[in-house]
């Protein structure tokens, strides 16, 4: 018993200095942030492996589609180059100066089929990296454009400079809307994302169109900004920007057509889709 209980008290104190070792790091502001010097290798491998782990967890019932067409491959490298090459580079193409100055560094793609299965690179395209940087395309390329992408990365490791550009430069001439449905290399129809409630689809395309950037927002995560007003108790609210009465209708209208309604608003117009318009307004009509 007492030596259970030495054990216990051994564990409890070493957790707590864990805890109190944890907290100086934290608020002495001990670790450097800085991008221009990288995580200590540690670090480095343990954000790594977890990533690892979380992507093949999440992406192992995702069935791929036939990849080996080569209209899609194509496309996926329209789409690669006007979206992916300035972080990844690609053959005989250096990263832009964006991504060389990253940490963790964005690296090269031209190894990904030896590291991640096809369904792992979907998912990772699509949902995007927390904190490193890689941002989620789900709400930027419709679900043909991802699928796309990853069937032009299967090919990538076999392409010479010269075969990249001709490829890409192909998929810039030949690929056209109406090769599939939705446009080339845009926002268009999306893959189940398994939430059929209106109101959290719309909570979390608010953070994915940027909208906690700028305002405080309940129940999304931010960084409390000062830009824009709060939208804590926005559905009881009178009136949008002062411009249109707050109903369902109109919150949508304002979110797609900001400067046809308030050309002199500093807000901007973000680029949001019908459908997601119609979540959003869903999702503020709860902040009451």
């Amino acid at each position: 018993m007492g030596t259970t209980k030495t054990f216990l008290l051994t564990v409890a104190a070493l957790g707590a200095a864990a805890l109190v070792g944890a907290a100086c790091v934290v608020l002495g502001g001990l670790y450097d942030v800085a991008a221009n010097t990288p995580h200590y290798q540690p670090v480095h491998t343990l954000l790594e492996t977890a990533m690892r782990q979380s992507v093949r967890l999440r992406a192992r019932d995702i069935r791929p589609p036939p990849l080996d067409d080569a209209q899609r491959v194509t496309r996926g490298a329209a789409c690669y180059r006007a979206k992916c090459v300035q972080c990844h580079g690609a053959p005989g193409v250096a990263q832009g100066d964006i991504g060389k100055s990253m940490q963790p560094l964005p690296g090269p793609l031209v190894d990904a089929r030896q590291r991640w299965h096809a369904r792992e690179l979907y998912w990772v395209t699509k949902n995007g990296i927390r904190m490193s940087g890689m941002p989620a395309w789900e709400y930027r390329l419709s679900d043909d454009d991802l699928w796309a992408l990853v069937a032009f990365l299967q090919h990538l490791p076999d392409m010479t400079p010269q075969q990249y550009a001709q490829q890409a430069q192909a998929g810039e001439v030949t690929v056209s809307p109406g090769a599939s449905p939705g446009p080339t290399c845009a926002p268009g129809p999306r893959a189940g994302d398994g939430l059929h409630d209106s109101v959290k689809r719309g909570q979390r395309a608010l953070s994915q169109y940027a909208c906690n950037a700028c305002h405080v927002i309940p129940g999304v995560t931010g960084s409390s900004p000062h830009v824009g007003p709060s939208l804590a108790g926005v559905a009881r609210r009178d009136m949008i920007a002062g411009k249109l009465a707050n109903t369902p209708e109109h919150m949508e209208r304002w979110l797609r057509q900001t400067h046809t309604v308030d050309p002199l608003t500093a807000m901007p117009e973000m680029g949001v889709s019908e459908a997601d318009a119609r979540d959003i307004a869903a999702y503020l009509a709860t902040l009451d």
